[in-house]
């Protein structure tokens, strides 16, 4: 069997977001006055084998975040399982 991860990628506080400053800018334009900031993303959805543990499930998914999936120097991640 196998089950889907949710993976949210965002850049860190402090790091700028020059996608974000557009948008932000862009609905300001379009009349959208009370939007404060905005921060883009990734959204990863990431497809499981069931069958293992699911901290190990967990573990390895930080670990394909890690290396792979975020450059965590500057963005965090989160995993949904």
């Amino acid at each position: 069997m196998a089950k889907k991860a949710r993976v949210y990628v965002t850049l860190k506080r402090g790091v700028l977001d020059p996608q974000g400053s557009a948008v932000n800018r862009a609905l300001h334009a379009m009349g959208y006055g009370e939007v404060s900031d905005v921060r883009l993303g990734k959204f990863i959805e990431v497809t499981v084998d069931e069958r293992r543990p699911e901290a190990d499930e967990r573990k390895r998914l930080e670990e394909m975040c890690r290396k792979l999936l975020a450059n965590t120097v500057i963005e965090d991640f989160r995993i949904e399982l």
